[in-house]
C-alpha cells in the first residue's frame, strides 16, 4: 500500500488517540483536530504529558527487565501507535541482538510510518500487523506473525495504554486472557492503564471529551487493572504508578500527575 493509499484512509474529521498521544510526546505526526483535541484534555489535566512520558519508560523499563532477567526474546506489542524512538524494538535490541517483535495496531497513519519499526538488528527481526485487539483470534493467526514469532516458546506481550480505550461491552479481560491463553509458561504481560483513583473529577472530565470526540474510553481502578493479572506471578513491585515500578531514578512526579497503573507478570 502506498503513503498516497493510506493517506485516503485517514479519518482527519475527528480526533485520534494514536495521534494525540503523539501530541502529548510532543510529536509531529498529528493533525490540527488531534492538537484541539490534545489541548482540551491538557487544560483539564495538565499532568497528561507527565503521564505519556512516564507510560512510555515503563514500557522501556519493563522491556529491558524481561530481556536481562527473564530470559524473553520475542514481545508482541499491540496498540503501538505512532513510532517514536527508541522504539519497543530497539530497546530489546539493545539487551540481546536477536530479539523479535511484531507490532501491531489499527490505524492507517501507524501503517503509513511502519518502516520505522522495521530496522531491525541483523540478528532480530521485526514486522508490523495491521489488526485490530478486538478480534485477537485474527492477530493470533496472521501470518507475518507466525513468520516473526515461535508461539512454542516465551513472548511478552505489551499492552501499553491500550486497554482502557477497550470499554467492559467488548470484554477486555477476555481479550487479554485470550492472548495470553495462546502463549507457553515462561511468557509475559507489560500492562499500562489510566486510571481515575488519585484524581476522580479531573479524569471524568477527561472521559468526556474523549467520549465526546469519538473515542470511547473506560478508565480503571486499581483493583480493575489487577484483574488483568489474574492467574499471572506478579513481578515486585506488583500493580503500581507508573514512575515507581522500578525506576531508574529519583521518582520527581506526583501519583496524581501520573495517574497510569503499571505491572509485569510471568505466566506460570
Amino acid at each position: 500500500m502506498t503513503n498516497s493509499h493510506v493517506a485516503r484512509d485517514i479519518d482527519t474529521s475527528r480526533p485520534h488517540s494514536a495521534r494525540m498521544y503523539d501530541y502529548y510526546l510532543g510529536g509531529k505526526d498529528h493533525f490540527e483536530i488531534d492538537q484541539q483535541a490534545a489541548e482540551s484534555v491538557a487544560a483539564v489535566y495538565p499532568g497528561i504529558f507527565v503521564c505519556a512520558r512516564e507510560n512510555r519508560a515503563f514500557m522501556h523499563r519493563a522491556t529491558r527487565v524481561l530481556a536481562r532477567e527473564h530470559g524473553i526474546r520475542q514481545w508482541l506489542d499491540i496498540g503501538t501507535g505512532i513510532p517514536t524512538e527508541p522504539n519497543l524494538h530497539q530497546v530489546a535490541q539493545s539487551v540481546v541482538a536477536e530479539a523479535r517483535v511484531v507490532y501491531a495496531d489499527n490505524d492507517p497513519l501507524v501503517l503509513k510510518y511502519a518502516e520505522r519499526l522495521m530496522r531491525s538488528t541483523p540478528q532480530g527481526r521485526t514486522t508490523y500487523i495491521e489488526a485490530d485487539v478486538n478480534d485477537p483470534d485474527t492477530l493470533l493467526n496472521a501470518p507475518e506473525l507466525a513468520a516473526v514469532l515461535d508461539l512454542d516458546r516465551p513472548v511478552a506481550l505489551s499492552l501499553n495504554a491500550l486497554m482502557h480505550f477497550i470499554t467492559d461491552a467488548q470484554d477486555p479481560y477476555g481479550i487479554v486472557h485470550r492472548l495470553l491463553a495462546v502463549l507457553p509458561p515462561g511468557s509475559a504481560l507489560a500492562l499500562s492503564h489510566c486510571t481515575p483513583d488519585f484524581d476522580p473529577d479531573t479524569w471524568q472530565k477527561v472521559t468526556d471529551i474523549y467520549n465526546g470526540a469519538g473515542t470511547p474510553v473506560q478508565f480503571r481502578s486499581r483493583q480493575e487493572v489487577a484483574r488483568f493479572f489474574e492467574g499471572l506471578d506478579l513481578l515486585d513491585p506488583g500493580v503500581s504508578v507508573g514512575h515507581r515500578w522500578r525506576p531508574d531514578g529519583v521518582v520527581d512526579a506526583t501519583d496524581a500527575e501520573v495517574s497510569l497503573w503499571t505491572g509485569v507478570g510471568i505466566k506460570p
